[in-house]
């Protein structure tokens, strides 16, 4: 029997995004490029618990647990022959339209659907969802779009009765009314890796007495949805419009035609040479060469969606320029300047120009970067935190999403060029707050000299920015001295109610490398996680050095490793990344979600991590998984600070070369 083909809110979803993607959704020859595991989904969104604790507000609520659309439709219409009921996952259908509504509440002829989002929501700064001008909030959009679909589907599916929408988010201006309240929600999975979400027995009437989740009427923003919105980029104008006409198309299995644009840059349907040879196909391909008529050579050359943080590419590809090749400097609106460091304009040219000129050399500012490191400070210190922000928060008097640094590695370059991986902190105990002890021993680890700190990118300025703001507000009896050592290697961010700028405030790694260091091996990006295999590659000092298995050994002293060579060739002579070598985070997890993971950039900051704080925190598992995970954290951490300690070290042999 062949399955059904309904167009549902996720599938609603990916079309807004871009409706071809309709058509490669759901079929094996089409690798996607999302988490394929549910489960580490769950952890890595870290909102897992938030659908949960929003049924709890309904303890007489039912729950559709049926998978089957004809079961669980069924199931649902027998409840709704009540006069008054509220239901978890209820599954309405109209026509080739299927979705299931996060909460419906029935009361005689009057619904609400309520849509359940572990997103952050403030009252003063959010209001209904619109913007100044009356028109969708840019980041609310897709949740507007969301309920706009379900509402639709409902009120097509039960004529004549009262609709009213809403979206239950979370509640920033809201402080969690008890301790432990993020522990009576546990991460299960079944025997078919199916998320589920087990509430503690525990669990009584004063935790949910004030509630964190706050539930906001959209039916002013649902409206301006289907008068204004998805009016081009799509099949037809207007939202219901649309609903429609992507339901038949999606019924029938039909492509809608392509339109290629810089959204394709964040296209999930790609794959790699080594599944295309499997006889996978690329998505993101087949487009191209459907609007382009290219074939498999053209898409070795770089194109205009590679240009590194360039928001032109939708008006080169109107102007028929695709690649790197065909660009002049008036495509991306370039000026020259006087400053000796790289410009976003004169970087972007610069990676255009390697392209053109067919150039692979590596560009480093020698005099720029030399000038820099007189004015440091040795022994030098390189530091690198790991985060999160869960929803619900550990104590009575916090905030929801508040930041939680829960790991930190530090390494130190001492002048004369001797590396030690000098110390870490992970707190891995179920329901402690971290924060406190992380920068007690952060302030232990970095006070024992005047040594220059470094960062990659503003991440770790951030974070202790909101542990001051934390220590402010609490009773701690050192918090005076831990504020005062924040001040110091920090600047206040630009919220703050007071400024400083630290004596010690930590050199920003991430901005000296877009001043000054370019290596079009890294294809425009400037995560670490593309620097330092380009400049494996690129530094014969590195090689040399790290081919040998010296690391974690007497002279190179470390926390997690002993005997290890990082420098490893792939049959092609290419150093092999060092993030490979490491041990799997997740065993039963595949290489593709494992790459998904890792994949997190400094600015969305570390994927693998959080999820790996989040499965120690709300799951149950055995001493030895825990020992494992805890193991792997340190080793992916130490790795990060290592990683800064091997780009200082090949720029310090650049210079005096």
């Amino acid at each position: 029997m062949t399955k059904p083909r309904y167009l549902t809110k996720s599938r609603f979803k990916l079309a807004t995004e871009c409706p071809t993607k309709l058509f490669y959704t759901g079929k094996k020859q089409y690798p996607d490029n999302k988490l394929g595991d549910p489960f580490l989904a769950s952890l890595a969104d870290g909102g897992f618990q938030v659908g949960e604790l929003a049924k709890s507000y309904y303890p007489d609520g039912h729950d559709i647990t049926s998978l089957d659309y004809e079961e669980s439709i069924q199931q649902t219409n027998e409840l709704l022959k009540q006069e008054n009921v509220v239901i978890f996952e209820p599954a309405i259908r109209f026509g080739n339209l299927f979705v299931r509504v996060d909460i419906l509440v029935k009361q005689g002829n009057e619904y609400k659907l309520i849509e359940v989002k572990a997103k952050s929501y403030s009252s003063s700064k959010d209001k209904d969802f619109l913007n100044r001008t009356g028109k969708l909030d840019s980041k609310w959009k897709p949740y507007i779009y969301d309920v706009a679909f379900q509402k639709y589907v409902l009120k097509q599916a039960i004529p004549g009765v009262a609709v009213s929408s809403y979206l239950m988010v979370v509640d920033k201006d809201t402080l969690c009314p008890v301790d432990g309240l993020n522990q009576k929600f546990k991460l299960t999975r079944d025997e078919r890796n199916r998320r589920g979400v087990s509430v503690s027995n525990s669990l009584t009437a004063s935790d949910l007495s004030v509630k964190i989740l706050k539930t906001v009427n959209t039916d002013k923003a649902v409206q301006i949805a289907y008068e204004t919105e998805l009016q081009s980029g799509m099949p037809v104008e207007g939202f219901i419009s649309n609903i429609e006409v992507l339901a038949e198309q999606y019924a029938k299995g039909e492509k809608i035609r392509p339109v290629i644009g810089s959204r394709c840059k964040r296209c999930e349907f790609k794959c790699t040479e080594a599944e295309e040879a499997k006889g996978f196909k690329s998505g993101f391909k087949e487009c191209w060469t459907e609007q382009l008529r290219w074939n498999s050579s053209d898409f070795d050359e770089p194109t205009v969606l590679e240009i590194s943080n360039f928001r032109g590419s939708d008006r080169c590809i109107e102007n028929g320029k695709f690649k790197l090749k065909e660009l002049t400097p008036e495509d991306i609106k370039y000026e020259d300047s006087n400053t000796p460091a790289l410009t976003l304009k004169k970087r972007q040219w610069l990676q255009i120009k390697k392209v053109q000129e067919n150039d692979s050399s590596v560009y480093f500012d020698i005099d720029s970067m030399r000038n820099e490191m007189e004015s440091w400070t040795y022994p030098l210190h390189f530091v690198d935190f790991e985060t999160c922000a869960v929803a619900i928060p550990f104590y009575k008097g916090m905030s929801p999403y508040e930041g939680i640094a829960f790991q930190f590695s530090h390494h130190i370059l001492h002048h004369n060029g001797r590396v030690e991986h000098a110390g870490q902190f992970l707190s891995s105990q179920v329901g402690e707050f971290p924060n406190f002890y992380f920068i007690r021993e952060l302030k232990a680890q970095l006070q024992k000299d005047k040594g220059t700190i470094f960062r990659y990118s503003n991440h770790e300025n951030a974070y202790l920015n909101t542990l001051y703001q934390q220590l402010k507000l609490s009773g701690e009896l050192d918090k005076d001295e831990l504020c005062d050592f924040i001040k110091s290697i920090t600047k206040s961010s630009n919220n703050s109610k007071n400024n400083w700028l630290g004596n010690r405030n930590m050199v920003d790694q991430w901005e000296l490398v877009k001043k000054y260091y370019y290596d079009p091996a890294t294809r425009g990006s400037n995560s670490i996680k593309a620097v330092l295999p380009a400049i494996l590659n690129s530094s014969q000092f590195l090689q040399e050095k790290y081919v040998k298995p010296i690391y974690g050994a007497k002279d190179l002293p470390s926390l997690n490793f002993e005997n290890k060579a990082w420098i490893k060739f792939d049959e092609n002579g290419k150093v092999i990344d060092p993030y490979k070598s490491l041990p799997k985070m997740f065993s039963e997890a595949s290489e593709h979600d494992i790459e998904l993971l890792s994949e997190s950039d400094e600015l969305n900051n570390g994927g693998l991590a959080l999820t790996a704080y989040a499965r120690l925190q709300f799951t149950e598992m055995s001493d030895y998984e825990r020992k494992e995970l805890e193991r792997g954290l340190l080793m992916y951490c130490e790795l990060d600070t290592l990683a800064m300690v091997m780009i200082q070290e090949a720029w310090r042999e650049m210079i005096n070369e």
